[in-house]
């Protein structure tokens, strides 16, 4: 093999908790790229690793599995890439199987089973600080020379320690092809495996890999057959047949895999490890309190509020530098095109206006993934996970379907890409149902709008903290029991057992946690940005065409004796009343007056459900704040305080009274005003029928929830 050879890729594998994302951060530096794997939506990221004397690879991190035998889709998508069934994407040249030091016997039956493939391979003993801690000792020199020459690396990743051996050992695999010897199976078991590869052969006219052989033989599911076309009647006689000869070897069929590997396994380590390796001292007291009964679930929500009053109280500062930068542009660019008003709207209003309303809310997506990505490198989210596995397994979910809720409180389109973790197809439907009602990042500048404007000069700033924090809520305490419904009556998932490896305490990597974070913000930006983007564009011209001289003038002539900024919003208004928009929320607007919204509230919750980061620039517009005035400005909340009803029984009385605030409030907590979300949830459920289901009954319930809290609220103040 020559250094020069080009397109040389090595996969990443390991079991979850391993420190395998370290140790790839630690090989690929910031040489990283993000995207999907060809025809699925699992994440595939990459990055270039230079091994020393001009030998550079392309390493790929794939997701954390424990087996080859998949449960979820993200478990399929790294043995469709290890076998190279994956469309668009080659077999990988090596393998570089991360192991935890602490449990060799337990990780190394990953790498056992990686055998079959006939791969080079390299083991990398990971956490070895720990493990030494513990009283460990590795003889990793052994442990190679018993699996025949494979290189076997002791590092810690964490504090970069042994990286330099692993570009080595990464180069000396490739080199010498070096790959690890295939366990050997009792004679019967070697002849149902046999009976099975026969059976293929015969049947389609190919001989199959040994490693499909044995997912055939070994597993429950029938992914594999379904992948080579085996007609399933003739598999099932094939497979039932060579599943009696297992029988008859001694073993059950579905455990006889893992009974012979560690078998096999144990042997291997006699005399490689040595000492102890119990999880005692210091971790296991904070576990004593943090995973107790009562104190976790009360330290876990403590976490959580802090989290989040952490993120409004830190983004406060950066979306205000960001709306007064878009406020600048404006006011630089607006002049230069004076001569051409249709132009000068489109950019300002439309482009920058819309762009810049969007950027406003970067800071707290960063902010949060910052949080998050602290909280799993610290070891806490796997034990967040697990106390809330005893909290949600009554509405039919498990501990697996925190994460992906949490992720949804900053966007709920890596909410959803996360349900991927979830074993059961039917609970991963009922989480991926659940996840659009957490209260995401975009709900947040109309809760703000509405606090800051309303609630906060009546009440004070302790009920508008209240009432801040319990948007936050209403999606969850909506979603939970739709959760109930969906997996009792309608789903009817059988309840899972929640089995969770927990981690090692550490402090996060700081490099780790800001690159993971600027990683998931972009593709946030640059998923959802184009989206929004092209959004904003059709909402300005359907508020600004069409655009009848008549209506200026008729205007100037009725305030003749108003200041020129007067009659410029005034202008501005008769414009959006007679646009398409103002025309098509008009004769809207009798839908929506049971929840207290009058037509131009309705112009901006019609514009929001293509994405709701628009509807504070929507209102900005409809209730003329002005050219180059801030969406979130001080005047649009003073126009919004003075507007009233100016027709029917409510004429005179204020439009944003308490009740119509709380209501606005509410059905944005609840509508599913996002159609890159309603995108996703088709794709990860495979159809439209559940992401319409879902954008259905969730506008319903805001609707009616905001007529509950309307008609309730009035009568009570």
């Amino acid at each position: 093999m020559s250094a020069a050879e080009p397109g040389l890729t090595v996969a990443l594998v390991g079991n979850p908790n391993t420190g395998k994302s370290t140790l790839f951060n630690a090989l690929t530096g910031l040489r990283q790229r993000v995207g999907n794997y060809p025809g699925v939506t699992v994440a595939r990221k990459s990055g270039q690793c230079d091994c020393g004397d001009g030998l550079k690879v392309e390493l790929i991190d794939l997701p954390g599995l424990y087996s080859l035998s998949a449960a979820s889709p993200d478990e399929q998508v790294v043995i469709d890439a290890l076998s190279g069934h994956l469309a668009d994407d080659r077999r990988p040249d090596a393998v570089v199987v991360v192991i935890d030091a602490t449990n060799l016997l337990r990780n190394l039956f990953l790498a056992s089973q990686l055998s079959e493939l006939g791969l080079p391979v390299v083991l990398v003993l990971n956490q070895a600080d720990v493990a030494a801690e513990q009283g460990v000792k590795i003889d990793a020199g052994l442990l190679s020379r018993r699996l025949g020459g494979v290189p076997v690396v002791l590092t810690s990743a964490w504090k970069g320690e042994g990286i330099a051996a692993v570009r080595r050992a990464i180069a000396e695999a490739l080199r010498l092809r070096i790959r690890m010897p295939a366990v050997e199976w009792p004679a019967l078991v070697e002849e149902a495996l046999a009976d099975v590869s026969a059976g293929v052969a015969s049947d389609l006219g190919q001989t199959p890999s040994r490693a499909d052989v044995e997912r055939l033989l070994f597993d429950s599911t029938t992914s594999v057959g379904q992948r080579l076309g085996w007609e399933a009647a003739r598999r099932d006689a094939v497979i039932r047949a060579a599943r009696d000869k297992v029988r008859r070897a001694g073993y059950n069929p579905l455990a006889a895999e893992p009974l012979i590997h560690y078998e096999r396994l144990r042997k291997l380590l006699e005399g490689v490890v040595q000492g102890g390796g119990n999880r005692t001292g210091a971790s296991a007291a904070v576990d004593q309190v943090l995973l107790h009964r009562i104190f976790g679930p009360i330290v876990f929500t403590g976490i959580m509020l802090g989290m989040f009053a952490s993120v409004f109280w830190l983004a406060k500062f950066p979306m205000q530098w960001l709306s007064s930068g878009a406020d600048w542009l404006k006011a630089v660019v607006a002049p230069h095109l004076d001569g051409m008003p249709m132009l000068q709207s489109l950019v300002t209003d439309g482009m920058i206006g819309g762009v810049g309303a969007f950027l406003a809310f970067l800071p707290q997506i960063l902010i949060l993934f910052l949080f998050v990505g602290i909280l799993e490198d610290s070891g806490y989210m796997a034990r967040a996970a697990f106390i809330m596995d005893r909290l949600f397994s009554w509405c039919g979910l498990n501990g697996k379907s925190f994460v992906p809720m949490l992720s949804g409180f900053a966007c709920a389109i890596p909410g959803l890409l996360s349900t991927r973790t979830i074993e059961d197809p039917k609970a991963r439907l009922a989480t991926a149902f659940a996840v659009p009602f957490m209260s995401c990042s975009a709900r947040f500048p109309i809760y703000a709008l509405m606090c800051s404007a309303f609630i906060l000069p009546k009440y004070g700033a302790g009920w508008e903290s209240v009432v801040m924090v319990g948007m936050h809520c209403v999606g969850l305490l909506f979603a939970v029991p739709t959760a109930f419904v969906l997996t009792r009556f309608v789903l009817k998932v059988k309840p899972q057992p929640f089995v969770l490896e927990l981690p090692r305490y550490q402090m996060p990597k700081p490099r780790d946690v800001l690159w993971r974070m600027w990683q998931n913000a972009a593709e946030f930006v640059s998923k959802a940005g184009t989206v929004i983007f092209a959004i904003t564009i059709i909402v300005w011209a359907l508020t600004y065409f069409p655009r009848d001289p008549a209506v200026a003038q008729r205007v100037r002539a009725q305030s003749a004796d108003a200041p020129a900024e007067v009659v410029s919003a005034r202008i501005q208004a008769a414009y959006i009343e007679q646009s398409w928009m103002g025309r098509f929320g008009k004769s809207v607007q009798p839908i929506f007056d049971p929840c207290g919204f009058d037509w131009k509230i309705t112009v901006g919750v019609l514009a929001s459900f293509p994405a709701r980061e628009v509807i504070v620039s929507t209102l900005g517009v409809t209730y003329s704040v002005g050219e180059g005035a801030k969406a979130d400005s001080a005047h649009l909340r003073d126009k919004m305080l003075e507007a009233e009803w100016t027709e029917g029984p409510r004429r005179g009385t204020p439009i944003f009274s308490l009740a119509a605030v709380l209501a606005l409030m509410v059905f944005f907590a609840l509508c599913s005003q996002c159609g890159p979300t309603v995108a996703t949830l088709a794709q990860e459920t495979g159809g439209w029928k559940w992401a319409v289901i879902s954008f259905v009954y969730m506008t319903a319930l805001a609707w009616i929830m905001a007529v509950v809290v309307y008609q309730v609220v009035l009568r009570l103040v």
